[in-house]
């Protein structure tokens, strides 16, 4: 009999806790199910737990906001100073016209806005930065926490000379002491400066001659600040220029350029970009009147050559009148020179037009043949006219057109574009067309030049019988008028040029000039801020998402329904009139409290279970010490005996006995001895401060509790209890330790699961479930013990199924709860 009964318990240790080695069942597997069921979202959970950190999260809230303050406090604006320029191709002056050295210069050159950009960022506009602004020195004055650089305002100014360059980009502090003298000092590797000196006076100091002279910005104020200055050399200048200076292509269509720089101080900011305006303008205007001198310098090198052609014709002309001493000839000579003359001026022209045939034949080549779009071929072209080729003239206006309309084409589209190419092509017809027609001219020049060499020969012919000085004087006026007129042509090209450059502007407009900024670009106030409180709500939601995952024990009895199908009997409060250091007996001393009546409600739905016209076993246990299992089961005994029943309970938590201490009494005696035979069950009997109410303790601690349990004797003593008592109430031990319980359980009428709030944990309720599938203890019931006291009646959660959670009876109670203080709502609020 000892060996069966060992086995099922062996068994039933198996299967209720540890789930043991056999067969999945149907009741093992709806256990999984539940399990997996309960890994979900528990949004009743999940709302308790972000209301009880709804000030953890206001808190995390204002830190953000907090942060984002000081951040916005002591870090130092940034600002930024903007100008728009226009890139234009504009002249005051026409057009120099001689032959190809004005226009080898390439239209599109101002146009090429990388270039210009590159022109604003080089070491041309920084050394006038430097030297116009004076960048070399920084004054700034000591704030609170954030120092502030004086730009323009300083209340002094030195005069250096640096001898050490290591005192180069260091700080050197300077205070007055008075209003004529003032203290400097610094410390560096291998260099101090400390010592008191008088304004407006030069100071030798170790490495650094010094002189500090006070500005307008002077005044009593500025004995009180401390003051100090950076000497920067040219590199750390450039530097600071080449970081906080942005050159940006605005617009490629409309030409534009976006100068703008960056710097704490928005006045430094502004100045130094309209300066890079006035500069760069300077530079576009020595650029152009550097372009404009080669092509002066070009025009008298070709006078120089010139004037001496004609100083060498006018001397031979010369020795000839010396030596005939005559200057007329016969008529027929003078009428033979005149027409030579003709033929001459005839040939020089059509060797002019050869010339500008070769000139226009190189131009059409260029990208451009006029310099600009409202220019007209004339115009560009002077001598055109004098070839009379109108075919000539309308192709290289149809060329000139269509260039600078594949100009705009390109601004819009690529060169694979269906449309550039079509115009490429169109182009290359027509500049076949203009090299054709050039070559014919070309041949028709060079014939009417054959034809006058023919008439030449014809009237040197009949020259050779005049006199040889007639032929002589005639042979050497050619040279010198043809000297002449080409000196003349050179001395006009050059003063039409003068013309031009003294007509030469910059070719860019300020479309925005630099204004002084108002508002810093970083940091950004409202981004900031949005970030600060962003980053505290991410905070706080972080909060609540750990919080609830840590938030593994049971709360109220919405949780403890959703994680069992056990029905819960109801909700006992927190006892908190005394700190009882052993779980007693209470309900007799205040029979109208708040934990009576619930206590009330709880016997109330046990006559719902199982009626109370009848003999009733009650099992009470829980998953560990210190749940209340003892304090349920005292307490429901003596609100059951105040009603008129004759109640008994039974501690047969053998282990750890606590029945005799919640009465106050002994435990030499009790369970233990009477299932050894050693005393009678009215021997053990113990009486209560309530008639209808005894005990029987657990008796001295025996080694082998389970087997005593599961003796024939223990049931002998429930049937001898059975005729005296209408309930017996057993405190079993704790299911979550040893399984002595659990035997008790299935032969109990109603056995009582005890779960208190905030302690245990919803592990705990999965291991109820598992009891209840695998022992079929249909009749399963549980109780929320200590929970925390809210609403009229001193408890929130209600009455189980007896009275519910009404606002009817205030003050019906005894012990009315006081209002909670507000440190304990803060406590509630962080717990």
């Amino acid at each position: 009999m000892a060996v069966n009964e060992n086995a099922e318990l062996e068994a039933l240790i198996r299967n209720a806790i540890d789930g043991g080695t056999e067969p999945p069942t149907a009741a093992t597997v709806g256990a999984a199910a539940d399990d997996e069921a309960d890994g979900g979202l528990d949004l009743s959970t999940l709302a308790l737990v972000a209301r009880r950190s709804l000030l953890w999260l206001l808190l995390l809230l204002a830190l953000g906001g907090s942060a984002a303050w000081l951040y916005l406090r002591y870090t130092k604006p940034v600002y930024k100073s903007t100008s728009l320029l226009k890139i234009d191709q504009r002249s005051e002056a026409g057009v120099v016209g001689l032959g190809g050295q004005l226009a080898a210069a390439d239209p599109r050159a101002s146009s090429k806005l990388a270039g210009e950009v590159q022109l604003i960022k080089s070491e041309i506009i920084y050394k006038e930065l430097r030297d116009s602004l004076d960048l070399y020195v920084n004054y700034y004055v000591q704030g609170t926490v954030l120092e502030s650089e004086l730009y323009g305002i300083s209340p002094f100014q030195i005069a250096y000379t640096i001898k050490d360059k290591d005192l180069y980009n260091q700080k050197i502090s300077l205070a007055f002491t008075s209003p004529t003298r003032y203290s400097i000092s610094y410390s560096g590797p291998g260099t101090a400066l400390d010592g008191e000196y008088d304004l407006e006076k030069q100071v030798s100091l170790p490495g650094l001659d010094l002189k500090v002279t006070p500005t307008q910005y002077f005044g009593p104020a500025s004995l009180i600040a401390k003051y100090h200055f950076t000497i920067q050399d040219q590199g750390t200048v450039n530097a600071y220029l080449e970081k906080n200076l942005a050159v940006d292509i605005s617009s490629a269509d409309a030409n534009t350029i976006q100068i703008s720089f960056t710097d704490f101080n928005p006045k430094k900011a502004q100045r130094i970009v309209n300066k890079v305006d006035t500069v760069y303008q300077r530079a576009k205007v020595l650029r152009e009147q550097e372009n404009t001198a080669r092509t002066l310098r070009y025009l008298d090198q070709q006078l120089e050559v010139n004037y001496d052609n004609l100083e060498r014709a006018e001397n031979r002309y010369q020795g000839f009148v010396e030596k005939t001493k005559t200057y007329d000839v016969k008529s027929e000579v003078a009428a033979l020179a005149s027409r030579g003359e003709d033929l001459e001026e005839q040939r020089l022209k059509l060797n002019q037009n050869l010339v500008l045939l070769s000139e226009i034949s190189r131009m059409v080549q260029q990208t451009h043949i006029t310099r600009n779009e409202d220019e007209t071929i004339e115009q560009s072209i002077p001598g055109l006219g004098d070839i009379n080729d109108p075919i000539l003239s309308q192709l290289l206006s149809q060329l000139n057109g269509m260039q600078w309309e594949q100009e705009r084409i390109r601004r819009s589209y690529t060169g694979a574009t269906e449309a550039v190419q079509q115009k490429n092509a169109q182009m290359d017809y027509t500049l076949s067309s203009i090299l054709r027609q050039i070559t014919q001219a070309r041949k028709a020049l060079l014939n009417k030049i054959a034809l006058l060499d023919r008439q030449q020969n014809k009237l040197d012919a009949k020259q050779q019988g005049l006199p040889s000085r007639a032929t002589e004087q005639a042979r050497l006026q050619r040279p010198l008028a043809l000297a002449e007129g080409t000196y003349t042509m050179l001395m006009g090209k050059k003063v039409d040029y003068n013309i031009q450059k003294a007509g030469t502007t910059a070719d860019f407009q300020i479309l925005f000039p630099a204004s002084e900024p108002r508002v810093p670009i970083s940091p950004v106030r409202l981004m900031v801020y949005a970030i600060g409180l962003a980053g505290g709500l991410f905070l706080g939601l972080g909060l609540i998402a750990v919080r609830y995952l840590l938030h593994n024990t049971i709360t109220n009895t919405r949780e403890l329904e959703h994680s069992t199908q056990a029905a819960v009997l109801g909700v006992i409060p927190t006892y908190d009139k005394e700190k009882m250091e052993v779980s007693r007996l209470v309900v007799n001393d205040n029979p109208k409290s708040a934990i009576s009546e619930a206590i009330r409600s709880i016997r109330t739905n046990l006559d719902f279970i199982s009626s109370a016209k009848k003999q009733r076993l009650i099992s009470v246990t829980s998953t560990i010490s210190g749940e209340g299992k003892t304090f349920v089961t005292v307490n429901l005994a003596g609100i059951i005996a105040m009603s008129g029943q004759r109640v008994i309970v039974l501690d047969l938590d053998m282990r750890k006995p606590k029945v005799n201490l919640a009465f106050g009494a002994e435990n030499l005696k009790g369970v233990s001895t009477i299932l050894i035979d050693r005393h009678s069950v009215a021997e053990c009997i113990q009486r209560t401060s309530i008639d209808a109410l005894q005990f029987i303790s657990a008796g001295p601690t025996p080694p082998n509790p389970s087997e005593l349990i599961l003796s024939p004797r223990f049931d002998q003593m429930l049937k001898e209890l059975y005729e005296s008592y209408d309930v017996v109430m057993i405190d079993t031990p704790p299911v979550g330790l040893v399984t002595d319980g659990i035997l008790i359980m299935r032969r109990a009428d109603i056995p009582i699961y005890i779960v208190r709030a905030d302690y245990s944990r919803k592990a705990f309720i999965k291991n109820m479930n598992r009891l209840m599938r695998t022992n079929n203890l249909t009749r399963m019931c549980t109780i929320l013990n200590d929970a925390q006291s809210k609403g009229a009646y001193g408890y929130g959660y209600g009455y189980g199924y007896g009275y519910g959670s009404g606002t009817y009876g205030q003050g019906y109670y005894e012990d009315p709860t006081a209002p909670p203080t507000l440190a304990q709502k803060l406590g509630r609020l962080f717990k």
